[in-house]
């Protein structure tokens, strides 16, 4: 009898249990199979933090709703059932899950131990033969500081963890998250996009908002990075909780003329940002917003939503579901709230009791695709573990966490038409970003794709811009005109001034738009240039008709020269030619005709040595020229006027030919001092580019200390050439070759007086030929004025060209000067 008694108390037992089981089962947060997949969806939000006297479990359900969360735990529901109800994924086999509600992201620990728990004992170290945790994968959590929270006691024991929503780039990092995966993206995508949007609107002066929290301001250093050598410039940023003070600001973003705003945030931040924004009246803007709120259902349809400007988001493109609006429609226990009693857990109670399944559909699809993805990740994971094949699994293999990992790691399967596939930090391969723009009537239109690292394109046609219709402008300063260079202002060089490059530089904007460059040597520009161009080079060409018409100077004053010469030789014993100088005419005429060699080096592009020879025969030979003539006027005043007081000197100069000895002594001194100069700095081709902003002249670099030496010289046998022959100023008129000598020695001094007046009036290219022309005029003043009318006795006037003649002039001569 009492072990009947024992047995029916047993069997009510057991039937109780299995009515409690079956309601627990029946629950949105728990579903009975072979296999339990976690999820972790934060349902409600409980953003303050509360203070008590005890530890306690937060009770989720007393905190605001999130409606867009909660359909992310139906796409998981949805995916479970279609997953069971395949024939060829899982076949013989059944997939559980079991549901929490991570409303907190530090006081929904209980739940976070129930999945890692076997038998209700927490392992805490790793046992080969033992079942560490009833759960095969984790599906969760949204937000990446929860993720970051949690993720930490999944990954001991490498139970793989699926994110569909958390994006922060330490999630990548294996060594410290080893089972870590997600369908979603890491922030530096969005990032991206962000900045492609930028660049392609040319917008340089935005504003940087974020959630208070890791994922917030993970996505502000991606962006500082992603800008930092770019033209763009952060103006301001700010972190957004529950407790931002929205006017201030606002105000700050106004006194700073920020008109592009990135709005990094979660949903509910976006909220309250965007609803402050109306309420203090703060308009015109352009708003970037994240995928946390891009497709925000209520948020584009809040009045007075058009004042805030234009909404542009970005997030990944909504991929309709098969079969999931049936399902939400047809599901018996849609927002079915649990008796406390009945749940294990606070956190898996909802509070959704009008709710009603087209607010579900309806609802914000963000991350739809990426639960339904994470689900179907794990269970071709398991198929893979499990050797699924041929309508069957072999159900012997004991299934553990770091193998359905393993398998997961080598996911490749098409899912909707997309390739899912993870790289080795466990990121999605697959996927791509749309650009949305919220219209007037408040849906979101598609303007835009991007696809990673390969693709973007935006049609801003599709934009109506808030304003007069032009896309909007942000800017510290304007860009400044062309030819200008930029000189920051302050500690963000998108404030600047405008500074005109000047004469000789330019700009290069793509390169360095805050430094003027200079030009080479061989290039000029003028002042707000952004190129250099080649300067024109100039110089005298023989071509030339001025030095065509010196040349032929040249030349013809060589042919006196030796026409000269001749007539001399064949009246060479006449009176004439001996007053003149007998055999010494012969070597003024030869060194004059050597002189005017250096004219033709004055012409063409100079070179080393046509430096050299512009001054070296002139100088040389000039000197023996200038000699010559000093002895002449000597000799005449020496004969007429020294001879009869001091006949010794007359003597000792004809016994020692003191005329050879003088030239002499002149053209061996006159080249060593040249030998000297030359040696010391000798002249070479040097380009004058400060004269003319646009031309190079080519021209001849004479040091004059070097040259001082030749020149004096040159100038002391002038200067006593000068002092005999003004000595001599009163001789015979018809013999006095000393007036003749005085005439030439004004007409070389007013020449080189009128060159270097020209010269340093003028300095350009002409200034090679006036110094061609101021050598052969000198050459001219010698042949003309002293040889011309000693050949004009000798043609015309021979009866003047008599020794008679001369004795007479000479006696009556001194007659003239003993009365």
């Amino acid at each position: 009898m009492c072990t009947k008694r024992v047995l029916a108390i047993l069997c009510l037992l057991g039937g109780f249990l299995h009515h409690l089981n079956e309601a627990v089962t029946s629950s949105e947060f728990r579903l009975d199979g072979d296999y339990l997949i976690g999820g972790l969806f934060d349902i409600h939000l409980a953003s303050k933090v509360l203070n008590g006297d005890r530890p306690e479990t937060i009770t989720c359900s007393s905190h605001p709703f999130i409606l867009t969360s909660y359909r992310r735990l139906q796409i998981m529901r949805f995916s479970t059932e279609q997953i069971n109800n395949s024939t060829n994924l899982l076949p013989g086999v059944t997939l559980g899950y079991e549901i929490f509600d991570h409303c907190s992201d530090t006081k929904n620990f209980p739940g976070i131990f129930k999945l890692i728990s076997a038998d209700g004992i927490v392992q805490p170290w790793d046992q080969s033969n033992v079942n560490v945790s009833k759960v095969i994968a984790v599906v969760g959590t949204y937000t990446s500081t929860e993720t970051l929270t949690v993720a930490p006691l999944f990954m001991t024991n490498l139970i793989p963890m699926v994110t569909y929503a958390a994006a922060s780039s330490v999630l990548s990092e294996k060594t410290y998250f080893p089972s870590f995966l997600r369908t979603v993206h890491p922030n530096k995508h969005i990032i991206e996009v962000f900045f492609y949007i930028l660049q392609k609107f040319n917008w340089r002066w935005v504003s940087f908002l974020y959630t208070d929290g890791d994922y917030g301001k993970d996505g502000l250093d991606l962006f500082q990075n992603m800008i930092k050598d770019t033209e763009i410039c952060l103006a301001y940023t700010k972190s957004l909780d529950e407790n931002t003070d929205y006017p201030p600001m606002f105000q700050q973003l106004e006194s700073q003329r920020v008109n592009v705003i990135i709005a990094f945030t979660l949903e509910w931040t976006a909220e309250d940002l965007i609803k402050g924004a109306i309420k203090h009246n703060f308009t015109n803007k352009v708003w970037i917003a994240g995928d946390g709120w891009s497709l925000h259902q209520k948020l584009r349809r809040e009045k007075g939503i058009r004042k805030i400007g234009t909404v542009l988001g970005v997030a990944e493109p909504v991929i309709t579901i098969p079969g999931f609006s049936d399902f939400i429609h047809s599901s018996k226990t849609l927002c079915q709230t649990e008796n406390p009693e009945q749940g294990r857990f606070c956190n898996q109670i909802s509070n959704c009791n009008n709710l009603t399944a087209e607010d579900v559909i309806n609802a914000d699809p963000s991350f739809s695709f990426s639960v339904y993805a994470a689900v179907y990740s794990i269970a071709k994971a398991l198929h893979a573990v499990l050797q699924c094949g041929d309508g069957r699994c072999n159900r012997t293999i004991p299934v553990k966490p770091h193998m359905v990992l393993a398998a997961l790691r080598k996911s490749n399967f098409t899912l909707l038409n997309q390739r899912i596939q993870f790289d080795k930090n466990g990121d999605p391969k697959f996927g791509s970003y749309s650009i949305f723009y919220w219209n007037q009537i408040g849906e979101t239109e598609e303007v835009g794709v991007y696809h990673f690292e390969s693709f973007f394109h935006i049609n801003r046609t599709k934009i109506q811009w808030h304003g007069n219709g032009e896309v909007p402008s942000s800017f510290c300063s304007k860009e400044c005109p062309a030819g200008f260079s930029k000189t920051q202002e302050g500690i963000y060089k998108c404030c600047f001034n405008c500074t005109i490059c000047p004469s000789g530089t330019y700009i290069n904007t793509t390169e360095d738009p805050y430094n003027c460059i200079s030009c080479k040597e061989t290039e000029w520009s003028d002042p707000g240039s952004t190129l250099c161009r080649l300067r024109l080079v100039e110089f005298i060409p023989f071509t030339d008709s001025g030095a065509i018409v010196i040349v032929m100077g040249t030349c013809t004053l060589m042919g006196l020269t030796v026409a000269i010469s001749v007539l001399f030789a064949i009246n060479y014993h006449t009176p004439v030619v001996r007053s003149a100088g007998g055999p010494m005419c012969f070597l003024i005429l030869g060194c004059l005709a050597l002189c005017s060699l250096s004219v033709f080096f004055y012409f063409d592009k100079p070179t080393s040595a046509s430096c050299v020879f512009r001054f070296l025969p002139f100088l040389l030979f000039f000197t023996v020229c200038l000699a010559g003539f000093v002895v002449r006027s000597f000799q005449i005043v020496c004969i007429f006027k020294i001879a009869a007081k001091f006949p010794k000197l007359l003597s000792w100069w004809m016994k020692y030919h003191g005329q050879w000895l003088v030239i002499s002594v002149a053209f061996v001194t006159q080249a060593v001092l040249l030998l000297i100069s030359y040696s010391i700095t000798p002249p070479k081709p040097y380009s004058d580019r400060l004269l003319y902003l646009d031309k190079t002249i080519l021209g001849c670099d004479i040091d004059l200390k070097s040259m001082s030496g030749p020149v004096i010289f040159l100038s002391l046998l002038c200067c006593l050439c000068f002092i005999f022959s003004y000595m001599a100023k009163d001789l015979p008129k018809n013999y006095n070759e000393a007036k003749s000598i005085t005439f030439c020695l004004m007409l070389l001094i007013l020449t080189w007086i009128i060159f270097a007046t020209s010269s340093i009036l003028y300095r350009g290219k002409y200034v090679s030929s006036f110094n061609a022309l101021a050598v052969l005029s000198s050459l001219y003043s010698f042949l003309v004025w002293y040889f011309f009318p000693k050949c004009y006795i000798i043609m015309f006037h021979p009866n003047k060209n008599t020794q008679q003649h001369f004795q007479c002039l000479i006696q009556n001569y001194t007659k003239t000067i003993s009365q």
